[in-house]
């Protein structure tokens, strides 16, 4: 299921449903460890070409809608 700009998915049975980008077993949670470990994104575009800027981007404005949407809730 596509959930978020085409690039967030979430699988049932892959990394325990967690939102992945583009499908791959890289999740959204991945990325902002990586970027709270100081990895630029340049660093982590480095390590993971298949990772696009834009996956990065819509990562990290997926993380803060989610944590908006949290706050609205409770």
């Amino acid at each position: 299921m596509v959930i978020y700009k085409n690039i967030i998915t979430v699988e049932t049975g892959k990394r325990g449903g967690k939102p992945c980008i583009r499908g791959m077993r890289i999740t959204v949670e991945d990325i902002l460890r990586w970027l709270a470990s100081d990895m630029s994104f340049d660093d982590i575009l480095m390590d993971f070409p298949e990772l696009t800027r834009e996956d990065l981007t819509v990562a990290l404005e997926f993380s803060a809608n989610r944590q908006h949407r949290t706050l609205i809730a409770a």
